[in-house]
Protein backbone atom coordinates (compact mmCIF):
# COMPACT_ATOMS: atom_id res chain seq x y z
CA UNK A 1 0.00 0.00 0.00
CA UNK A 2 2.96 2.38 0.92
CA UNK A 3 4.39 1.82 -2.18
CA UNK A 4 1.31 2.71 -4.25
CA UNK A 5 1.16 5.32 -2.43
CA UNK A 6 5.04 6.63 -3.50
CA UNK A 7 4.36 5.72 -7.11
CA UNK A 8 1.27 7.89 -7.11
CA UNK A 9 2.50 10.95 -5.63
CA UNK A 10 5.88 10.61 -7.60
CA UNK A 11 4.10 10.71 -11.09
CA UNK A 12 1.84 13.63 -9.67
CA UNK A 13 4.92 15.16 -9.39
CA UNK A 14 6.22 14.70 -12.28
CA UNK A 15 2.85 15.64 -14.13
CA UNK A 16 2.84 18.61 -11.89
CA UNK A 17 6.73 19.92 -12.65
CA UNK A 18 5.76 19.06 -16.34
CA UNK A 19 3.03 21.97 -15.98
CA UNK A 20 4.77 24.09 -14.41
CA UNK A 21 7.65 23.93 -17.14
CA UNK A 22 4.91 24.20 -19.82
CA UNK A 23 3.33 27.65 -17.95
CA UNK A 24 6.77 29.14 -17.48
CA UNK A 25 7.84 28.64 -21.42
CA UNK A 26 4.63 29.95 -21.88
CA UNK A 27 4.32 32.98 -19.70
CA UNK A 28 8.65 33.90 -20.61
CA UNK A 29 7.53 32.86 -24.33
CA UNK A 30 9.58 30.47 -25.32
CA UNK A 31 9.23 28.06 -28.14
CA UNK A 32 8.47 24.71 -27.14
CA UNK A 33 10.26 23.65 -29.88
CA UNK A 34 13.80 24.55 -28.05
CA UNK A 35 15.51 22.76 -25.78
CA UNK A 36 16.27 24.80 -22.94
CA UNK A 37 17.90 24.41 -20.30
CA UNK A 38 19.29 26.91 -17.65
CA UNK A 39 22.21 26.12 -14.87
CA UNK A 40 22.58 29.06 -12.43
CA UNK A 41 26.78 29.64 -10.89
CA UNK A 42 27.90 32.18 -9.13
CA UNK A 43 30.99 32.78 -10.80
CA UNK A 44 32.75 35.48 -8.42
CA UNK A 45 30.19 38.28 -7.84
CA UNK A 46 29.00 37.53 -10.99
CA UNK A 47 25.69 35.48 -11.89
CA UNK A 48 25.95 33.38 -14.98
CA UNK A 49 23.81 30.61 -16.80
CA UNK A 50 24.12 28.37 -18.91
CA UNK A 51 21.82 27.93 -22.03
CA UNK A 52 21.45 24.68 -23.79
CA UNK A 53 20.15 26.09 -27.41
CA UNK A 54 22.26 23.90 -29.54
CA UNK A 55 19.61 23.42 -31.91
CA UNK A 56 19.92 27.24 -32.21
CA UNK A 57 22.45 29.43 -33.73
CA UNK A 58 23.40 33.14 -34.41
CA UNK A 59 21.76 33.40 -37.01
CA UNK A 60 21.87 37.75 -36.99
CA UNK A 61 25.57 37.94 -37.24
CA UNK A 62 26.26 41.17 -38.02
CA UNK A 63 29.56 42.52 -39.52
CA UNK A 64 28.45 46.36 -39.27
CA UNK A 65 30.99 47.91 -37.45
CA UNK A 66 28.17 49.98 -34.86
CA UNK A 67 25.60 47.92 -33.78
CA UNK A 68 23.03 49.61 -31.36
CA UNK A 69 22.46 47.43 -28.10
CA UNK A 70 18.94 47.17 -27.40
CA UNK A 71 16.94 49.53 -24.37
CA UNK A 72 19.98 51.30 -23.80
CA UNK A 73 22.07 54.06 -25.44
CA UNK A 74 25.30 52.33 -26.01
CA UNK A 75 26.55 50.41 -29.29
CA UNK A 76 28.66 47.78 -29.78
CA UNK A 77 31.51 47.84 -32.08
CA UNK A 78 33.73 44.73 -32.67
CA UNK A 79 34.63 41.70 -30.08
CA UNK A 80 38.35 39.71 -29.72
CA UNK A 81 39.49 37.00 -27.34
CA UNK A 82 42.06 38.19 -25.24
CA UNK A 83 44.29 35.42 -24.85
CA UNK A 84 46.16 37.52 -22.57
CA UNK A 85 43.57 37.15 -19.83
CA UNK A 86 42.39 33.63 -19.95
CA UNK A 87 40.63 34.16 -22.94
CA UNK A 88 37.85 36.76 -21.88
CA UNK A 89 35.93 38.25 -24.66
CA UNK A 90 36.95 42.14 -25.08
CA UNK A 91 33.98 44.04 -26.72
CA UNK A 92 35.31 47.13 -27.97
CA UNK A 93 32.00 49.29 -27.43
CA UNK A 94 30.71 53.06 -27.25
CA UNK A 95 29.34 54.11 -24.07
CA UNK A 96 27.04 56.60 -23.01
CA UNK A 97 27.98 58.17 -19.05
CA UNK A 98 24.91 58.78 -17.88
CA UNK A 99 23.10 55.25 -18.67
CA UNK A 100 24.90 53.19 -15.80
CA UNK A 101 22.97 49.96 -15.52
CA UNK A 102 24.05 46.30 -15.34
CA UNK A 103 25.01 44.71 -18.63
CA UNK A 104 25.14 40.95 -19.56
CA UNK A 105 27.22 38.93 -22.26
CA UNK A 106 25.39 36.17 -23.95
CA UNK A 107 28.26 34.53 -25.56
CA UNK A 108 27.81 31.79 -28.23
CA UNK A 109 29.30 28.37 -27.98
CA UNK A 110 30.28 26.19 -30.89
CA UNK A 111 29.01 23.17 -29.17
CA UNK A 112 27.34 24.17 -25.82
CA UNK A 113 24.43 26.70 -26.68
CA UNK A 114 24.83 30.24 -24.94
CA UNK A 115 26.64 31.05 -22.38
CA UNK A 116 25.17 34.08 -19.97
CA UNK A 117 27.35 36.25 -17.88
CA UNK A 118 27.79 39.65 -16.40
CA UNK A 119 29.87 42.30 -18.29
CA UNK A 120 32.61 43.78 -16.54
CA UNK A 121 32.54 47.46 -17.75
CA UNK A 122 36.04 48.97 -18.29
CA UNK A 123 35.34 52.61 -19.15
CA UNK A 124 38.65 54.38 -21.45
CA UNK A 125 40.17 57.48 -18.97
CA UNK A 126 40.33 59.08 -22.06
CA UNK A 127 36.80 60.62 -23.63
CA UNK A 128 37.96 64.81 -23.17
CA UNK A 129 34.40 65.68 -21.92
CA UNK A 130 31.97 63.86 -24.51
CA UNK A 131 29.05 61.97 -22.88
CA UNK A 132 29.87 59.23 -25.05
CA UNK A 133 33.64 57.72 -24.56
CA UNK A 134 35.05 54.39 -25.69
CA UNK A 135 34.33 51.25 -23.20
CA UNK A 136 35.90 48.31 -23.41
CA UNK A 137 32.77 44.98 -21.89
CA UNK A 138 34.73 42.21 -20.57
CA UNK A 139 33.16 39.08 -20.81
CA UNK A 140 34.91 35.98 -19.04
CA UNK A 141 33.65 32.28 -20.23
CA UNK A 142 34.70 28.73 -19.17
CA UNK A 143 36.76 26.12 -20.75
CA UNK A 144 33.89 24.51 -22.44
CA UNK A 145 32.67 27.14 -23.60
CA UNK A 146 34.39 27.65 -27.40
CA UNK A 147 33.36 31.41 -28.35
CA UNK A 148 32.12 32.06 -31.13
CA UNK A 149 30.45 35.14 -31.39
CA UNK A 150 29.09 37.64 -28.40
CA UNK A 151 26.16 40.29 -27.83
CA UNK A 152 25.07 42.16 -24.72
CA UNK A 153 21.86 42.77 -22.85
CA UNK A 154 20.05 44.08 -20.24
CA UNK A 155 19.02 41.04 -18.66
CA UNK A 156 20.50 37.90 -18.11
CA UNK A 157 16.98 35.98 -18.58
CA UNK A 158 16.68 37.23 -21.83
CA UNK A 159 14.12 34.70 -23.79
CA UNK A 160 14.15 36.31 -27.73
CA UNK A 161 18.37 35.10 -27.99
CA UNK A 162 17.86 33.74 -31.61
CA UNK A 163 16.25 37.42 -32.73
CA UNK A 164 19.56 39.27 -31.07
CA UNK A 165 22.15 40.75 -33.01
CA UNK A 166 25.67 39.08 -32.52
CA UNK A 167 29.08 39.98 -33.12
CA UNK A 168 31.59 37.65 -34.44
CA UNK A 169 34.35 36.92 -32.19
CA UNK A 170 37.88 37.76 -33.83
CA UNK A 171 41.32 36.58 -32.85
CA UNK A 172 40.51 33.25 -31.55
CA UNK A 173 43.54 31.62 -32.52
CA UNK A 174 46.32 32.69 -30.89
CA UNK A 175 49.28 33.86 -32.85
CA UNK A 176 52.92 35.17 -32.06
CA UNK A 177 54.75 34.78 -35.23
CA UNK A 178 54.63 34.54 -38.76
CA UNK A 179 52.78 37.61 -39.04
CA UNK A 180 50.62 38.13 -42.42
CA UNK A 181 52.65 41.81 -43.09
CA UNK A 182 55.00 43.28 -40.67
CA UNK A 183 53.97 47.59 -40.83
CA UNK A 184 50.55 48.16 -40.82
CA UNK A 185 49.35 51.91 -40.67
CA UNK A 186 46.11 52.69 -38.68
CA UNK A 187 44.05 56.00 -39.83
CA UNK A 188 41.40 56.64 -37.27
CA UNK A 189 39.10 58.55 -39.59
CA UNK A 190 38.59 60.31 -42.47
CA UNK A 191 35.32 62.21 -42.71
CA UNK A 192 33.33 66.03 -43.77
CA UNK A 193 33.68 64.66 -47.77
CA UNK A 194 37.57 64.73 -47.25
CA UNK A 195 39.36 65.02 -50.76
CA UNK A 196 43.19 65.86 -50.08
CA UNK A 197 44.08 63.55 -53.09
CA UNK A 198 47.67 64.81 -54.01
CA UNK A 199 48.58 64.21 -49.97
CA UNK A 200 46.93 61.05 -49.97
CA UNK A 201 48.38 59.60 -52.47
CA UNK A 202 52.02 60.78 -51.79
CA UNK A 203 51.91 59.73 -48.28
CA UNK A 204 51.20 56.39 -48.84
CA UNK A 205 53.49 55.85 -51.65
CA UNK A 206 56.22 57.14 -48.98
CA UNK A 207 55.43 54.87 -46.70
CA UNK A 208 55.78 51.49 -49.22
CA UNK A 209 58.97 53.02 -49.79
CA UNK A 210 59.70 52.42 -46.37
CA UNK A 211 58.08 49.07 -45.52
CA UNK A 212 54.68 49.50 -45.01
CA UNK A 213 52.31 46.62 -46.54
CA UNK A 214 48.80 47.35 -45.01
CA UNK A 215 47.38 50.71 -44.62
CA UNK A 216 43.61 50.34 -42.57
CA UNK A 217 41.10 52.92 -42.82
CA UNK A 218 38.21 53.84 -41.14
CA UNK A 219 35.51 55.52 -43.71
CA UNK A 220 32.67 58.43 -42.78
CA UNK A 221 32.46 60.00 -45.71
CA UNK A 222 35.49 61.57 -48.40
CA UNK A 223 35.42 63.63 -51.60
CA UNK A 224 34.74 61.64 -55.21
CA UNK A 225 38.49 62.23 -56.36
CA UNK A 226 39.38 60.34 -53.23
CA UNK A 227 37.03 57.60 -53.24
CA UNK A 228 38.23 56.89 -56.92
CA UNK A 229 42.25 56.37 -55.23
CA UNK A 230 40.46 54.49 -52.51
CA UNK A 231 39.25 51.83 -54.90
CA UNK A 232 42.13 51.45 -57.00
CA UNK A 233 44.17 50.86 -53.42
CA UNK A 234 41.96 48.40 -51.98
CA UNK A 235 41.87 46.85 -55.62
CA UNK A 236 45.69 46.85 -55.21
CA UNK A 237 45.71 45.32 -51.85
CA UNK A 238 47.34 47.86 -50.30
CA UNK A 239 43.93 49.39 -48.15
CA UNK A 240 41.80 48.24 -46.36
CA UNK A 241 38.79 49.99 -45.82
CA UNK A 242 35.85 49.43 -42.94
CA UNK A 243 32.59 51.80 -43.00
CA UNK A 244 32.15 53.70 -39.87
CA UNK A 245 28.97 55.17 -40.58
CA UNK A 246 28.92 57.25 -36.74
CA UNK A 247 27.10 59.91 -38.24
CA UNK A 248 24.22 58.34 -38.59
CA UNK A 249 24.33 57.30 -34.67
CA UNK A 250 25.12 59.68 -33.08
CA UNK A 251 26.36 63.78 -33.53
CA UNK A 252 29.97 63.39 -33.55
CA UNK A 253 32.09 66.03 -32.74
CA UNK A 254 34.46 67.85 -35.67
CA UNK A 255 37.08 68.50 -32.95
CA UNK A 256 38.43 67.13 -29.51
CA UNK A 257 37.43 69.76 -26.91
CA UNK A 258 34.17 68.80 -26.09
CA UNK A 259 33.68 72.44 -24.75
CA UNK A 260 34.97 74.08 -28.09
CA UNK A 261 34.02 71.61 -30.25
CA UNK A 262 30.11 70.25 -29.11
CA UNK A 263 28.82 66.72 -30.21
CA UNK A 264 28.45 63.44 -28.65
CA UNK A 265 31.93 61.84 -29.68
CA UNK A 266 34.89 62.94 -29.79
CA UNK A 267 36.81 63.95 -33.19
CA UNK A 268 34.24 61.04 -35.17
CA UNK A 269 34.57 58.09 -32.85
CA UNK A 270 38.66 58.34 -33.62
CA UNK A 271 39.36 56.89 -29.99
CA UNK A 272 36.93 53.84 -30.58
CA UNK A 273 38.35 53.30 -34.06
CA UNK A 274 42.33 53.36 -32.98
CA UNK A 275 41.31 50.84 -30.41
CA UNK A 276 39.34 48.49 -32.50
CA UNK A 277 42.29 49.22 -35.14
CA UNK A 278 44.64 47.58 -32.66
CA UNK A 279 42.80 44.26 -31.70
CA UNK A 280 41.99 43.70 -35.86
CA UNK A 281 45.43 43.40 -36.20
CA UNK A 282 47.04 42.27 -33.25
CA UNK A 283 47.62 38.77 -34.77
CA UNK A 284 47.85 40.14 -38.30
CA UNK A 285 50.70 42.54 -37.69
CA UNK A 286 54.43 42.86 -36.00
CA UNK A 287 53.94 46.37 -35.65
CA UNK A 288 51.29 49.22 -36.29
CA UNK A 289 51.40 52.82 -36.26
CA UNK A 290 48.97 54.57 -35.39
CA UNK A 291 48.46 58.34 -36.88
CA UNK A 292 46.80 60.73 -38.94
CA UNK A 293 46.52 60.61 -42.77
CA UNK A 294 48.27 63.93 -42.83
CA UNK A 295 51.04 62.54 -40.78
CA UNK A 296 54.19 60.19 -42.03
CA UNK A 297 56.49 58.68 -39.21
CA UNK A 298 59.72 59.36 -40.85
CA UNK A 299 63.33 57.31 -40.14
CA UNK A 300 66.11 59.75 -40.31
CA UNK A 301 69.22 57.25 -39.30
CA UNK A 302 67.49 54.44 -41.37
CA UNK A 303 66.01 53.65 -45.01
CA UNK A 304 63.34 51.74 -43.71
CA UNK A 305 60.71 51.46 -40.91
CA UNK A 306 62.03 47.78 -40.47
CA UNK A 307 65.54 48.65 -40.04
CA UNK A 308 64.53 51.42 -37.48
CA UNK A 309 62.74 48.87 -35.40
CA UNK A 310 65.42 46.29 -35.60
CA UNK A 311 67.57 49.15 -33.87
CA UNK A 312 65.15 50.28 -31.31
CA UNK A 313 63.88 46.71 -30.59
CA UNK A 314 67.55 45.35 -30.04
CA UNK A 315 68.55 48.11 -27.76
CA UNK A 316 64.78 48.59 -26.31
CA UNK A 317 63.79 44.36 -25.65
CA UNK A 318 61.17 44.90 -23.46
CA UNK A 319 59.46 48.44 -25.49
CA UNK A 320 56.18 47.68 -26.83
CA UNK A 321 55.27 51.01 -27.72
CA UNK A 322 57.90 53.75 -29.04
CA UNK A 323 56.56 57.35 -28.96
CA UNK A 324 57.55 59.82 -32.13
CA UNK A 325 57.56 62.96 -32.26
CA UNK A 326 55.35 65.55 -34.23
CA UNK A 327 56.80 68.12 -36.28
CA UNK A 328 54.77 70.77 -38.51
CA UNK A 329 55.76 71.98 -41.66
CA UNK A 330 53.75 74.74 -42.55
CA UNK A 331 51.48 74.28 -45.42
CA UNK A 332 51.87 78.33 -46.14
CA UNK A 333 56.28 78.39 -46.46
CA UNK A 334 56.96 76.99 -49.78
CA UNK A 335 60.38 75.95 -51.62
CA UNK A 336 61.32 78.61 -53.49
CA UNK A 337 63.05 76.50 -56.22
CA UNK A 338 59.93 74.84 -57.28
CA UNK A 339 61.51 71.59 -58.24
CA UNK A 340 58.45 69.62 -57.43
CA UNK A 341 55.77 71.87 -58.81
CA UNK A 342 55.41 69.29 -61.40
CA UNK A 343 52.65 69.98 -64.29
CA UNK A 344 51.08 66.77 -63.92
CA UNK A 345 49.94 67.31 -60.37
CA UNK A 346 48.96 71.27 -60.99
CA UNK A 347 44.85 69.86 -61.48
CA UNK A 348 44.91 67.69 -58.72
CA UNK A 349 43.35 68.52 -55.46
CA UNK A 350 45.19 68.61 -52.82
CA UNK A 351 48.67 69.61 -50.80
CA UNK A 352 51.93 69.02 -52.30
CA UNK A 353 53.59 67.76 -49.25
CA UNK A 354 57.04 67.83 -51.51
CA UNK A 355 57.21 71.71 -51.62
CA UNK A 356 56.70 72.24 -48.36
CA UNK A 357 60.44 71.45 -46.42
CA UNK A 358 60.24 74.15 -43.76
CA UNK A 359 59.89 72.85 -40.19
CA UNK A 360 59.21 74.75 -37.47
CA UNK A 361 61.92 74.59 -34.55
CA UNK A 362 61.09 72.99 -31.18
CA UNK A 363 59.86 75.58 -28.72
CA UNK A 364 61.48 75.76 -24.81
CA UNK A 365 59.05 74.62 -22.33
CA UNK A 366 57.02 73.32 -25.01
CA UNK A 367 56.19 69.62 -25.14
CA UNK A 368 55.57 68.40 -28.49
CA UNK A 369 52.56 65.72 -29.08
CA UNK A 370 53.32 62.37 -29.90
CA UNK A 371 51.81 59.17 -32.53
CA UNK A 372 53.03 55.49 -32.19
CA UNK A 373 54.91 52.71 -33.26
CA UNK A 374 53.35 49.63 -31.12
CA UNK A 375 53.82 45.90 -31.10
CA UNK A 376 49.87 45.47 -30.23
CA UNK A 377 50.28 42.48 -28.44
CA UNK A 378 51.50 44.78 -25.58
CA UNK A 379 48.89 47.20 -26.09
CA UNK A 380 45.74 47.26 -23.72
CA UNK A 381 43.48 50.68 -24.52
CA UNK A 382 44.75 53.41 -26.67
CA UNK A 383 44.07 56.69 -26.69
CA UNK A 384 45.46 59.62 -29.47
CA UNK A 385 49.15 60.31 -28.54
CA UNK A 386 49.64 57.18 -25.88
CA UNK A 387 48.90 54.75 -24.99
CA UNK A 388 46.17 54.10 -21.78
CA UNK A 389 47.15 50.39 -20.86
CA UNK A 390 50.19 48.27 -22.02
CA UNK A 391 52.60 45.33 -20.96
CA UNK A 392 55.85 46.47 -20.84
CA UNK A 393 57.41 49.59 -21.81
CA UNK A 394 57.27 52.71 -23.21
CA UNK A 395 59.88 54.68 -25.21
CA UNK A 396 60.40 57.99 -26.37
CA UNK A 397 62.50 58.29 -29.55
CA UNK A 398 64.89 60.92 -29.86
CA UNK A 399 63.88 63.30 -33.55
CA UNK A 400 66.67 62.78 -34.94
CA UNK A 401 66.02 59.18 -35.38
CA UNK A 402 62.47 59.44 -36.03
CA UNK A 403 59.90 62.64 -36.39
CA UNK A 404 56.99 62.87 -37.80
CA UNK A 405 56.40 65.06 -40.92
CA UNK A 406 53.21 67.08 -40.26
CA UNK A 407 52.16 69.12 -43.21
CA UNK A 408 49.39 71.37 -41.93
CA UNK A 409 48.76 75.08 -40.91
CA UNK A 410 51.83 76.75 -38.70
CA UNK A 411 51.59 76.57 -35.03
CA UNK A 412 54.39 79.30 -34.99
CA UNK A 413 53.25 81.40 -37.75
CA UNK A 414 54.76 84.41 -36.77
CA UNK A 415 58.30 82.94 -37.76
CA UNK A 416 59.65 83.75 -41.00
CA UNK A 417 61.11 81.36 -43.12
CA UNK A 418 64.53 82.29 -42.69
CA UNK A 419 63.90 80.89 -38.56
CA UNK A 420 62.54 77.82 -40.48
CA UNK A 421 64.55 74.78 -40.49
CA UNK A 422 65.17 73.63 -44.02
CA UNK A 423 64.10 69.71 -44.07
CA UNK A 424 64.30 67.74 -47.17
CA UNK A 425 63.85 64.47 -45.79
CA UNK A 426 61.20 63.62 -48.61
CA UNK A 427 63.32 64.47 -51.31
CA UNK A 428 65.65 61.58 -50.63
CA UNK A 429 63.25 58.86 -52.24
CA UNK A 430 61.73 61.13 -55.24
CA UNK A 431 63.41 58.82 -57.66
CA UNK A 432 60.60 56.27 -57.31
CA UNK A 433 58.28 58.26 -55.65
CA UNK A 434 57.69 61.09 -58.07
CA UNK A 435 57.03 57.82 -60.98
CA UNK A 436 55.06 55.64 -58.23
CA UNK A 437 52.38 58.86 -57.90
CA UNK A 438 52.27 59.61 -61.08
CA UNK A 439 51.05 55.53 -61.86
CA UNK A 440 48.09 55.45 -59.31
CA UNK A 441 47.04 58.83 -60.11
CA UNK A 442 46.39 57.81 -63.78
CA UNK A 443 45.34 54.43 -62.83
CA UNK A 444 42.72 56.08 -60.32
CA UNK A 445 41.27 58.04 -63.63
CA UNK A 446 42.88 61.54 -61.35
Amino acid sequence: MEKTCSKKVFFLSLILLGIMWIIYRIVFKIPLGWNLTIYPHLWGNYLYITADLSNQCAKNLTEQNITPIKDTKHFLVSAYKDHRIDGTIRIISIYRRDDVRRLYCIIGCAQHGYLVTAADVDIHRDHFGFPYHTTDLLCKTEPKCDAANVTISNSPYTTDIPDMIFLPIRNRERNEHNFKYNFTVCISNLFGTYNNVLQFVQTIEVYKLLGIQKVVIYNTSCGPDLDKVLHYYREEGTLEIHQWPIDQFLNPSKGWNFEEHKGDLHYYGQLTTLNDCIYRNMYRSKYLLLNDIDEIIMPYKHATLELLLEDLQRQNPTVGVFLIENHIFPKTIFDDMGRFNLTQWKNVPGINILIHIYREPDRKNVFNPTKMIINPRQVVQTSVHSVLKNYGDTLRVPPNVCRIIHVRVPLQGSLTKEQLIVDTKLWEYQKDLVQNIDSVLNKSGI
